[in-house]
């Protein structure tokens, strides 16, 4: 039994085959996802997408990448206040805020409005009571820092995408967080990344797709799905010396602790 922890079923790529998707995933005894929110905008493909599948929950957020109208000149999205996200939170298939925190290698500072919108979504992830998805880029000291500041302990999350040292890793889980890996960690070149998921502790790992982007080994290249996830689960296995599907049951249960899910 695998559950993907972390994809976006609602992009482009893939939300025109959503019936085909979900074949695929029962075919590879994928038994859940997360779809996860990138802007509010989204909010209501990515919200009426769980309502209509059970095997499909979701969450409610603003990525860091997205600029807020009139940044930078930029055309920006609907910046969230902590009573708009505890609002849509409200509901049975929504079991997580995010995706949030923070991104430096896309754009550049000043980004103190990228700082105060993650302190908005941990402020919210408190009063919801839910936990937090959280997106870092080269940006771990802020993170960990506004984390701690903001006492994200309180509700715990995951690390998605998971490619920092096991430092940062060491941290976050001293936060009550999960540490979530990707396709990435198949890849020959990521060889410091697969250390890190040598050890962290099983109790407090999951696998994901980040479909459509990511495809693991050997689908490099491809567009991305639930269905591959079981490809991040076996590399893992075959890293910490497991037996086969060690790491598919463990994350499952993982997943189902961390978000409540049902």
């Amino acid at each position: 039994m695998l559950i993907d922890s972390h994809c976006h079923l609602s992009f482009p790529e893939l939300a025109g085959q959503i019936d085909d998707v979900l074949a695929r995933m029962a075919a590879a005894d994928v038994v859940g996802a997360l779809n996860v929110c990138v802007t509010l905008e989204e909010f209501p493909r990515v919200r009426a997408l769980a309502e209509r599948h059970p095997q499909i929950w979701c969450s409610v957020g603003v990525h860091p990448d997205y600029v807020p109208e009139g940044s930078r000149g930029e055309r920006g999205i609907e910046e969230p206040t902590v009573e708009r996200l505890v609002e849509l939170a409200d509901h049975p298939r929504v079991v997580a805020i995010g995706e949030t925190g923070l991104d430096y290698y896309r754009l550049k500072e000043p980004l103190d409005w990228q700082r105060s919108r993650f302190r908005t979504h941990i402020r919210a992830a408190k009063i919801a009571g839910k936990p937090l998805i959280i997106h870092c880029r080269a940006a771990a000291d802020d993170t960990l820092r506004l984390l701690r500041e903001e006492g994200a302990d309180e509700v715990g999350g995951v690390m998605h995408c998971f490619t920092e040292s096991w430092e940062v890793a060491r941290a976050a889980l001293d936060l009550d967080f999960y540490v979530s890996f990707s396709g990435i960690v198949s890849f020959k070149s990521a060889t410091a990344l697969q250390e890190v998921a040598r050890r962290v502790p099983l109790d407090r790992l999951l696998i994901e797709t980040d479909a459509p982007y990511l495809a693991p080994v050997p689908h490099r290249g491809e567009v991305n799905e639930p269905a591959y996830v079981g490809h991040v689960a076996a590399r893992i296995d075959e890293l910490r010396g497991l037996e086969a599907n060690t790491v598919a049951t463990v994350s499952a249960s993982n997943f189902m602790k961390l978000f409540n899910a049902l």
